[in-house]
């Protein structure tokens, strides 16, 4: 799905959503008649620090003057690769942009992820999986680690790795694999109205706790990680 396929399915009322240098900026209007911010990363651009800063930037000043939810519309490559990024703080960068999202859901502006595109290592942390909550749409092509990289760091070869992504997410990209592992809360159904599928969502976003881990559990993906996340938990309040 293109970006502008997309628009125009989520926001039949209007928006005035502009693209620049690959970041996506700018409102719509939802059918409740609240007003959504609206940034996202397109074309397949890789998050370096000044997408990382516009982004975040555009989320914090958008606090005092509104209500309504942030969206975070995902069509990018990675981070951006690049020896300028690196050594200016591309982490402490990407960071900035995936506690900002945070902040501004804590702060009463509940966040959804639209992963329409591609997107993969850093990049998806910062933005998709920054929010509450992540849908994919049917076409979508995320990766935490292409498997050359996961090779690389695992020192395993790829035909063991292309076995291992059969059977197990974790190794495998992919929406469907991301969905198993509880990463996408949700894929919408791309033939029909992605606005009625967005007022759905809003009329029953889930609390701010974080369900990856149970979700993951209970759809097969990721077996051990509510227990390990319960344990996590259990420790943190003993130590207080």
């Amino acid at each position: 799905m293109t970006l502008d396929e997309l628009l125009a399915s989520l926001f039949p009322d209007g928006h005035d959503v502009k693209t620049d240098g690959g970041v996506v900026l700018g409102s719509a209007n939802l059918r409740s008649g609240v007003k959504a911010l609206v940034i996202g990363v397109a074309e397949r651009t890789p998050v370096g620090i000044d997408e990382a800063n516009r982004l975040a930037a555009h989320v914090l000043n958008s606090l005092p003057q509104g209500s309504g939810p942030i969206l975070v519309l995902v069509d990018s490559d990675s981070q951006r690769m690049s020896k300028r990024d690196e050594l200016l703080g591309l982490n402490e960068f990407l960071a900035h942009l995936a506690k900002s999202l945070i902040y501004a859901d804590m702060e009463g502006r509940p966040t959804i992820g639209i992963l329409y595109g591609h997107s993969a290592a850093g990049a998806l942390l910062a933005t998709g999986l920054a929010t509450r909550i992540l849908v994919g749409v049917p076409g979508a092509t995320p990766a935490v680690m292409d498997l050359p990289s996961m090779a690389k760091v695992t020192k395993l070869s790829i035909e063991t790795l292309q076995e291992k992504a059969k059977s197990t997410p974790v190794f495998a990209p992919g929406l469907s694999n991301l969905s198993q592992m509880g990463a996408v809360h949700l894929i919408w159904d791309d033939k029909t109205s992605l606005a009625d599928q967005l007022d759905a969502l809003l009329a029953e976003m889930p609390d701010g706790h974080d369900r990856r881990d149970v979700l993951g559990r209970e759809r097969g993906g990721r077996l051990k990680a509510a227990e390990i996340a319960e344990r996590v938990r259990d420790l943190a309040l003993q130590s207080r």
